[in-house]
């Protein structure tokens, strides 16, 4: 069961760190994870790509060939990294801040940073909404392993807050 995940956004929209959580909700549940992760020079702003493989088996090459499943949380990362997406993947985009739908054939649009404004109360949490979609979306590991991961990884005064995204996420992908 290898799947091969790629979350892309632009610096500062926590893409490495839901890919961070992710990785290590899978070996909490005696997986093999990977994590890597690439940016631009700027902090902010610039392309920000993280990269996961999760397997039952060993890993012997760390690095995403083929994904499985691309999430874009910006126009500029879905143009820039889709193009290698298994031809049978999923494309996940904020469906706000990716106006042009590139042409792929299974492709999910969710509102994510509008929904972690809206009921969440800041786009900080976007990631984490993401992630409960991402969750969601692939069946990886179980709801409550994300949880415990998030919890474990977020600062302790925002963890409700971040439940909540997590959970705001994992909802929005039965309501598309």
């Amino acid at each position: 069961m290898r799947r091969q995940l790629r979350l892309s956004g632009s610096g500062g929209q926590g893409v490495i760190t839901a890919a961070i959580i992710l990785a290590e909700a899978a070996v909490a549940e005696g997986k093999e994870a990977v994590q890597s992760q690439s940016y631009g020079p700027e902090a902010r702003g610039g392309a920000s790509k993280s990269e996961v493989i999760i397997d039952d088996g060993p890993i012997f090459h760390p690095h995403v060939k083929q994904p499985d499943l691309v999430l874009a949380m910006t126009q500029k990362a879905a143009d820039k990294y889709y193009a290698d997406l298994s031809p049978d993947g999923t494309l996940v985009l904020d469906s706000d801040l990716v106006p042009e739908v590139p042409d792929f054939p299974k492709v999910i649009r969710i509102p994510i940073t509008k929904l972690a404004v809206e009921q969440v109360g800041k786009s900080l949490f976007a990631n984490i909404v993401a992630l409960g979609a991402l969750a969601h979306i692939t069946k990886i590991v179980d709801f409550e392993t994300i949880r415990v991961s998030v919890s474990h990884r977020v600062p302790p005064h925002t963890i409700e807050q971040n439940m909540k995204a997590l959970q705001v996420g994992w909802d929005a992908v039965q309501e598309n």
